[in-house]
């Protein structure tokens, strides 16, 4: 069966980018309910920064540590771990008699004490055989331990690990109350249990399990209460001696389908995950909880440091390796781990994820997915990031709340990460397609018009519509002088007009384009330019005047190729010359023409004058002329000819136009000094009717001209002056030339 196309109704209303999105949003979905390891490794980590930014504050200190530190392993009457069991036995004494209430070991004794009597009777060498039968004769170390603890509360910490050990089904196990479902299929399971000798298990009032599993990361976030091992379902020690202390002889067990809700002894309920696990609720490293082992037996240690609490023996020594990685700490001891347990469930200090958390985020990421989806296309940039920063505010925000209010990990970074790869697409989405639009107006319009603005409606499209702007701007024509006879000769070679023409337009406009110029048309061998559109240009002026020179310079660089070839070929040699009209004014930009067929031009009386300017450069014999306005704005920066007042036909008003004789440095030289201040001379004479002085000025001109740079300019004012003698001019004229041809 064939598919049907999506309609197009569908695409432009909602578009395909859009409809990605949804099978987004969708995935997404899938994948929090997978939960993946990046997605829960940064939940997880959100939550370490919970923890870091704002730890469990103590208000009370229920648990004490009897630590096997340095200063313990290094006192002789104890040395290296493991210690003598009666040396154990009696810090379990002195800890009963300061008033502990429950002692917890997080260490295990699986194997009978070395130092037994019996034992140490079948090592030692050279003893009488007496000797040997009345050691054999004394009790055993493990059974002086054990009546030490039966004399007290003692819960024995055991080992769920990878290996498999044999297992006496007659040792004392905790009792257990279930209900809801079976919990066991959702509890953390280790094929191996290591458990203590039978003399101390018989004679412990609980056993628990003090395995701590790392996450992935190396970090212990979360610690099972209740677990599996070798099939024998076991509490952990920490949980174990909340149970003796309370004097409970079971633990209360809830389950439902999703898994494991909290497990319970009287009147103490402690939340946990599916699993059965507790997210500890840290407090920062509580040096003060610790006393050593050493100062224990020695009765050095306060009454108050030990009555009425609950004590855990464990190590903080480096070598005993027994050092994890927590949230708020790099290397905290495994015992302090068990003892912040403690302290979180005797002050209800407890951190949980709620059953309905789940069900927050995935509501939290639809409800934000299809916002983003629905209005994100409209907004712009600036407005996307800011309503963004809001909504990721307000996810974060609500996630501290519930933390810091109510003990509460509700992950705010699934329905962040959900809506962000949403957003991200779309802005991919609305790349591509302006990317598209893009090639496609460059492909249109890139060989037309200048490469600055098929850039600039590359960018821009809404551009290309019908329509100006009025802004100052500098125009320019340029024409080749003489090109019909030039074309002449070539009448009986079209193809080599065409490339002689290829060869002089591409030099000038190159010119023009590395000046910051926009070509307007070419018309033959003419060329229209203009500066300051459609990008904008503060000096465009100066830009339109260095690109006049630039093209004399160049076209005088292909008129000695050109001479060369010549000569080379033995042909005539017709040398290239340019003239150049420029001029500054207000004009009219934009997109000129039908609603068919438009183009980028100009239009504006300044632009006819340039034109005019273009066509009287052969007159005056220089090759670049500007208007006034051009003049004034370069005339620190190129050297300035004032040429004549004129009248432009077809203008009512008059304009003073100027010649570019070159850049600064001509303009400081001495020789164009002289000559400007003889033309300043002559014209002010000229102006006043003052003929004879406006020769006398000429002829002086004309000696120090060792050039000739102005002698065609000298000819027209002489030719003009001679006139004026025998016709003088109107009274009320004032020095403006009327142009008699456009």
């Amino acid at each position: 069966m064939k598919l049907r196309a999506i309609p197009r109704w569908f695409n432009r209303r909602f578009g395909y980018a859009r409809l990605i999105c949804l099978v987004l949003l969708i995935g997404f979905a899938a994948a929090r309910v997978w939960d993946p390891a990046p997605v829960e490794e940064l939940r997880v980590r959100t939550f370490d920064t919970f923890q870091l930014i704002e730890p469990r504050v103590k208000t009370i200190r229920p648990v004490t540590i009897v630590d096997i530190d340095e200063k313990s392993l290094a006192d002789p009457r104890l040395g290296q771990w493991p210690w003598p069991r009666t040396k154990i036995a009696d810090i379990v004494s002195h800890l009963t008699r300061l008033g502990a209430v429950v002692i917890g070991f997080d260490v295990i004794f699986s194997e009978p004490d070395r130092l037994n009597p019996d034992i140490a009777a079948d090592n030692f060498r050279n003893l009488d055989e007496a000797t040997r039968e009345k050691l054999k004769a004394l009790p055993s170390n493990d059974q002086i331990f054990a009546d030490a603890i039966r004399q007290s509360r003692v819960v024995l910490g055991e080992f769920g690990g990878p290996n498999v050990h044999a297992l006496d089904k007659n040792l004392p196990l905790t009792g257990l109350a279930m209900l809801g479902d079976e919990p066991q299929p959702f509890m953390l399971q280790f094929p191996g249990l290591l458990r203590n000798v039978e003399v101390l298990e018989q004679a412990a009032a609980g056993r628990g399990l003090f395995t701590i599993k790392p996450e992935r990361d190396g970090i212990v976030r979360r610690v099972p209460m209740i677990m599996m091992a070798q099939g024998v379902t076991m509490p952990s020690l920490s949980f174990e001696m909340l149970r003796v202390a309370s004097g409970s002889s079971t633990i209360l067990i809830k389950a439902d389908q999703a898994g494991i809700q909290y497990i319970a002894v009287k009147s103490i309920r402690i939340p946990t995950d599916a699993n059965g696990q507790l997210w500890v609720h840290y407090a920062r490293a509580d040096p003060s909880i610790y006393v050593s082992a050493i100062d224990v037996l020695d009765n050095r240690v306060p009454q108050d440091r030990i009555a009425g609490k609950l004590v855990l023996i464990g190590t903080s020594s480096i070598g005993l390796n027994d050092t994890k990685t927590t949230p708020v700490s790099p290397a905290m001891p495994g015992v302090e781990i068990h003892a912040q347990m403690l302290e979180s469930a005797l002050t209800g200090a407890v951190v949980q994820q709620p059953n309905y958390g789940l069900a927050v985020e995935f509501f939290a990421a639809l409800v934000l997915g299809l916002l983003v989806i629905a209005f994100a296309p409209n907004f712009g940039p600036i407005t996307l990031v800011a309503v963004g920063a809001v909504f990721a505010s307000a996810l974060a925000g609500t996630a501290w709340f519930f933390y810091t209010q109510h003990k509460l990990l509700v992950d705010f970074t699934y329905p962040l990460m959900s809506t962000t790869a949403i957003y991200l697409t779309l802005i991919f989405a609305s790349f591509v397609r302006e990317q598209a639009q893009r090639r496609q107006i460059r492909s249109a319009f890139g060989q037309y018009i200048s490469p600055a603005l098929v850039e600039q409606l590359a960018q821009s499209p809404e551009k290309l519509v019908l329509g100006g702007e009025e802004r100052e701007m500098t125009i320019m024509f340029s024409d080749v002088r003489g090109f019909t006879s030039i074309s002449e000769s070539y009448k009986n070679d079209p193809q080599g007009l065409t490339s002689l023409m290829n060869r002089f337009l591409t030099p000038l406009t190159n010119a023009i384009l590395e000046r910051k110029g926009t070509i307007d048309k070419y018309m033959g061998d003419a060329i229209m330019a203009f500066w300051n559109a459609p990008l904008d240009d503060k000096q465009h002026e100066i830009n339109a005047c260095e690109a006049a020179i630039d093209m004399l310079e160049r076209i005088d660089e292909l008129n000695a190729i050109r001479e060369q070839e010549a000569k080379d070929a033995g042909n005539a040699y017709i040398p290239l010359n340019v003239g150049v009209g420029l001029n500054t004014g207000v004009c009219v930009v934009g997109n000129m023409g039908s609603d068919v067929r438009f183009d980028y031009s100009v239009l504006g009386d300044s632009v006819n004058l340039a034109s005019r300017l273009e066509g009287q450069s052969k007159e005056y014999g220089f090759p670049i002329i500007v208007g006034s306005k051009t003049a004034m704005a370069v005339k620190d920066k190129f050297a300035i000819l004032e040429l004549d007042f004129i009248m432009v036909k077809g203008k009512k008003e008059p304009e003073v136009i100027y010649a570019i004789a070159g850049r600064e440095d001509v303009a400081q030289s001495g020789r164009f000094q002289r000559l400007r201040n003889l033309t300043i001379e002559m014209l002010a004479c000229y102006r006043r009717r003052d003929w004879e002085g406006a020769l006398a000025a000429i002829e002086r001109g004309r000696k120090s001209d060792d050039g000739q740079a102005l002698s065609l300019l000298y000819n027209l004012y002489e030719a003009r002056i001679r006139s004026y003698i025998e016709t003088p001019p109107p009274d009320d004229w004032n020095g403006a030339f009327a142009l008699l041809t456009k």
